[in-house]
This record gives C-alpha cells, structure tokens and sequence, in this order.
C-alpha cells in the first residue's frame, strides 16, 4: 500500500529524486517521533486513571510498559531505517538487521514481563492496595522464580532465533552442571537453604529472631538466596549463609503469642502472719487486671522459705509486644509492692544475725595485764554508778558483744 501512494505522488519534481530510499527514512524517523509523542500522552491519561483506583494490575500494566514501549517505538523506526538504507547498499548486513530486530522484540518483551513482576510483588505487600497484604518472603520468593524463569525463558529463544540448537544446549548445560555442582557446593547449598527458608517460612521479614547454638540475635531484614541480612539490636547488620538455617535451632520471638510475667517476692519472716492475705490480695488483682491474659495460666503460692525471706510466686502472661510487654509488668509489680504494704508487711531484704556467747567483756587496760589493778578516781567511780552516764553506756555495750 505504501508503494502503491508512493507511485501516485509527484516524486519526480522532487530533488535527488531518484534516491527515494532517503526520503523514506526521514518519514520513518519523523514517524516513530510523532508515535512516540502520542504514546506518551496515552500512557500518562491511563497512569492518571489507573492510579485513582486500588487494582493492583492496571497501574503496573501502565508503568511497566512505559520505557519499554517508547524503547520499543524508537528502536523499531531506527531498525527500519537501517534495513531500507541497508538494502541499497548490503544485503547481508539487511538479514543481520532482520535477526537484530526480533533479538530486541524479544529482549523488550522480557524486559516488561521482568517490570511487570516487579511492580506487582512490590503491591501484593503494600497495604494501599491489598487490605490484607501477603507474606513478603513467600511474595519475593514467588518473585524471584518469575523473574528467573523469564530469563531462561528468553536467553533460550533468542539462541533459538539465532539458529542455535536448544536441545544441544540444554544437553550442554546438564554436563556442566555436574562439573558446577562440585565446584560451587557451598553456593549450592546456601541456595537450597534459602529455598527451605521461602517453603518452610521459619522466619519473615521485619520478624526477631535467634539462635541459641549461634551468636545470631537481630530483626530480619532481607532473605536472599544465598545470604540472609538480620540487623542486630545495636544496628550492626549480619550476613548469614542460609545453608546455617537448616543446621540450627531457631527461635522466633516476633510469633509468641504471650509473654510470661515469672518473678518472686520476699516478705520478712516476722510478716509471715500475712503471707496468706498478701496471696489472696495478689490473685484477686491478676484476675481484675485489663491487660493480664485471663485465657492463660495465672498461679500466685507462697513458694519458699529462703535465707533472710519467705517467698511467693507471680505467674501469668500478657502482651507479646516487647515495649507493651515491660509497661504491664511494671504495672503488676508496682500493684505486688501496694499490696504488701497495705497488709503492715515489708519486702525483705539479704540480712544476717551473729550470736556471740554469754559473758563475753571488754579487754581490760594494757597495765591490768601486767597485774597492776588500777585505782578508779573518786570522780570516775561517780561516774560509773551514775545511770546515763558515759561509762554506764560503755559497760551496757561491752555486755551486749
């Protein structure tokens, strides 16, 4: 249709008219311009429409195509240009540029597909769009086996367009894999790990998390598939092989469902009378308190008698939530206290008696042990017969050691 207008034109008042092919070239560039000016316009109409709602398809369908259409455009005109100026000039080099373009069709298709499941896992976790977001370790994992499969999906037909065999280089690929196995096992097992870690989900990201066999404590913040990232609570960050996770055991704080409140209170032992209304008093507050666990074990018993107290014991859970957990038990412990005061009752504390025995006195002065007795004055003997006196209160405390 194009060399039928072509021929109904006067082209033959036109300069160098005989070159055609030149004039086929402007028009293609000045074409793919004005397709691209218009696709730009169509694409923002649809983006500005696409974002008003919460769909999480229409709005990545939108920007994900973006750049790979205008690329799309442009390199489409460029290459068409090149194949008309290349048939004047080289055939060979035409059917070079004829395997180029459909190298780059589907090179520009991976590339939306690889936009499109970027776009799309990044809104299945943002609450803006989902008002129950998913998992993000099950969406990255999910993710990344997209983006992968669309690589080897397009690596292969390209060779196939190429003209290479994919049977031979899938045989190919299955020998050297053999070879790489035992070349990269550490590689191979940290990727394997990781893939339990996306199948099993022990652990997700933004969850608290720790190893009692290693020195591994911190919040999740990216799993990888051949390292997992946890930040520690000094905010230095750790870089675990995910080959460690299937050789330890792991504990994952951030899935408790509440946190134990275990502590022991001593009394003194001349409060024991009112060990028992102490007790009582305690569990009628746990029972009554909005934010201790009423669904859970609640024990409060007198427990032991210890070195200077007699004890009881405080069990119950509240909140999983660290900070929320703290504030609780402060609460708890600070209404304990109340209560023991409020029975005439004090808290003890680590004390020890000494008993010496009977008759124990002061040593005399240095000249009675040399048998010389001394002679009280007659003020010092007053002195000592008065009650209150210093001297009496010295005999007083040499009779108490």
């Amino acid at each position: 249709m194009i060399n039928e207008l072509v021929e109904r034109l006067p082209l033959e008042y036109l300069p160098m008219s005989s070159e055609m092919w030149i004039y086929q070239v402007f028009a293609i560039i000045f074409a793919s311009l004005v397709v691209a000016y218009i696709g730009k316009l169509l694409l923002d109409r649809l983006e500005a429409r696409a974002e008003k709602t919460r769909s999480v398809w229409d709005d990545a369908l939108v920007i994900s195509a973006r750049r790979p259409l205008w690329v799309l455009i442009w390199s489409m005109g460029l290459l068409w240009a090149a194949q008309i100026t290349a048939a004047e000039m080289d055939e060979d080099f035409a059917s070079a540029l004829n395997k180029l373009q459909d190298v780059l069709l589907i090179v520009l298709l991976g590339w939306f597909l690889v936009r499109l499941a970027q776009r799309i896992e990044d809104r299945l976790v943002d609450p803006r769009y989902r008002e129950k977001p998913m998992d993000q370790t099950t969406v990255s994992a999910i993710g990344k086996l997209l983006r992968i499969s669309i690589f080897i999906t397009a690596g292969l037909v390209i060779l196939q367009t190429l003209g290479y065999s994919v049977s031979g280089v899938l045989a190919f690929g299955g020998i050297g894999g053999i070879a790489v196995g035992f070349a990269a096992k550490d590689l191979l097992a940290n990727f394997f790990g990781g893939l339990m870690v996306y199948l099993d989900r022990p652990f997700s990201v933004g969850e608290w998390v720790r190893s009692p066999d290693k020195d591994i404590e911190g919040t999740v913040e990216h799993i990888g598939w051949r390292l997992t990232r946890i930040r520690t609570f000094d905010k230095r960050p750790i870089y675990v092989p995910n080959a460690i996770f299937t050789n330890v055991v792991l504990e994952n704080p951030s899935r408790m469902s509440h946190r134990r409140i275990f502590e022991h209170i001593g009394m003194r032992y001349d409060d024991i009378a009112q060990m028992e209304p102490v007790v009582k008093a305690v569990r009628e507050m746990l029972k009554e308190h909005p934010d201790i666990a009423q669904d859970q074990t609640q024990m409060v018993y007198f427990d032991r008698c210890a070195a200077s107290s007699v004890d009881f014991f405080v069990y119950c859970f509240t909140s999983p939530v660290w900070a929320e957990f703290h504030r609780v038990k402060e609460d708890v412990l600070l209404k304990i206290l109340a209560i023991v005061d409020e029975h005439g009752a004090q808290v003890a504390f680590p004390t020890s008696t000494l008993h010496v025995p009977d008759g124990l006195s002061l040593r005399a002065p240095a000249q009675a042990s040399a048998g010389q007795s001394p002679k009280p004055s007659a003020d010092s003997s007053k002195e000592q017969a008065t009650p209150g006196s210093e001297a009496e209160f010295k005999r007083q405390q040499g009779s108490n050691l």
